[in-house]
């Protein structure tokens, strides 16, 4: 399998988790994962399964070889033989199975990663109606993935690498005349010719003038797109690693309009901000507030998240926001990108960039200046002037 640790990672990994169980005074983690795009990750990160259809748990006791349980009905869909935990359970309701296996050894206290958005109703009211206490681990196991080992820095690194190809190849195929789908059509081949399977979610903000909408949409197949319409892909995979990563910048061949463009001088400097202030010992609060403030005085308010830690799962904890203190530790990799929404929410202006927090400030992964592209650009004339 593409991206397989090694024995001392996959180590590594188990004794993080027990680590924080005895910590935490609880006897096991169950770790949910599905076919909801992004939230696949974790199970692959705890046992090497990736979920094809439906959805699987791993269940690691805090003493104890780890396990996964499937659902009956998902018996052939998904390569078992790949997952590096061997002992697999195929049960009617896995959430009634794991509540029978967790009074069997006496278990008290189960933390669960995914209650809130990704373990199906039927599992959790089996585990909740248990004698079992459920233990909300969302934020905790986010958190203890956060740091990445130096085995898995460059599989991010791979991962980060293929998505900005992406970004190329969206600007090799802009053409006004050609459709917002025709436009991402390249890099969705690229992406999945290179073994991301169906782990992309990749959206465009876009409108007339050298202005975007607020609302983040699928790229229109039927329209052709203007020279004066500002173009916003969100390009975010997961690579063949597993790991996820997000880009984004503005393409217009016309150019912003006046208050677009004041906004992106504006980002502009809050990309230097974030640069600066993503440095171990900082909160996630001090870079929320570094960034935004590029913002005041202008007429915008938050839209989005301001960014977030990322790794086999999109969205990750922690984010990077208002009254978010974790405390900031080398070799996270955070995305930025704050989602600037006019006071009357007509326009906005939105930028990816995913950076690795060092001693000294963020490190950022792509080669991709913080500009506005008119669409005629080519790789080797621009990847020169990126930032350090």
């Amino acid at each position: 399998m593409i991206g397989r640790p090694s024995d001392a990672e996959i180590a590594r990994r188990h004794r993080r988790i027990r680590e924080e169980l005895d910590r935490h005074g609880v006897d096991a983690l169950v770790v949910a994962a599905t076919e909801y795009t992004g939230f696949e990750g974790a199970l692959r990160w705890v046992s090497g399964f990736r979920v094809v259809h439906r959805y699987a748990y791993a269940v690691v006791p805090r003493s104890g070889e780890p396990l996964l349980v499937f659902p009956s009905e998902a018996r052939w869909v998904g390569d078992h033989g790949e997952a590096w935990v061997e002992d697999q359970v195929f049960a009617d309701v896995p959430g009634a199975w794991i509540a029978g296996h967790a009074a069997d050894r006496g278990w008290r206290r189960l933390a669960v990663y995914g209650m809130n958005f990704i373990m199906p109703g039927r599992d959790l009211r089996a585990l909740d109606a248990g004698d079992v206490e459920l233990v909300d681990w969302d934020v905790a196991f986010d958190h203890l993935r956060a740091v990445k080992s130096a085995e898995e820095l460059p599989l991010v690194r791979r991962s980060f690498e293929l998505n900005e190809q992406g970004f190329w190849a969206v600007l090799d195929a802009y053409e006004p005349g050609r459709t917002e789908a025709e436009i991402m059509a390249p890099a969705e081949a690229l992406f999945v010719a290179n073994g991301t399977q169906r782990t992309t979610m990749n959206m465009v903000l876009s409108g007339p003038h050298g202005e975007a909408g607020p609302e983040f949409r699928h790229p229109d197949p039927a329209r052709p797109v203007d020279p004066g319409d500002l173009l916003l892909y969100s390009i975010e995979i997961a690579g063949p690693t597993g790991y996820w990563a997000e880009f984004a910048r503005p393409i217009c061949r016309d150019g912003l309009s006046p208050r677009t463009a004041e906004i992106m001088a504006a980002y502009q400097e809050a990309f230097e901000a974030a640069r600066r202030t993503l440095r171990a010992g900082n909160t996630a609060h001090d870079v929320h507030v570094a960034v935004f403030s590029c913002f005041d005085g202008l007429p915008v308010k938050p839209g989005h998240v301001t960014g977030h830690s990322i790794d086999m799962i999109m969205v990750a904890h922690p984010r990077i926001g208002e009254g978010v203190e974790t405390v900031l530790e080398e070799n996270m990799i955070i995305s930025i990108h704050p989602h600037v929404v006019t006071e009357d929410e007509t326009a906005c202006l939105y930028m990816q960039e995913t950076f690795r927090v060092t001693p000294e400030g963020g490190e950022q992964l792509s080669s991709v200046p913080i500009v506005a592209f008119r669409g005629d650009e080519r790789r080797q004339d621009v990847v020169g002037e990126a930032a350090p």
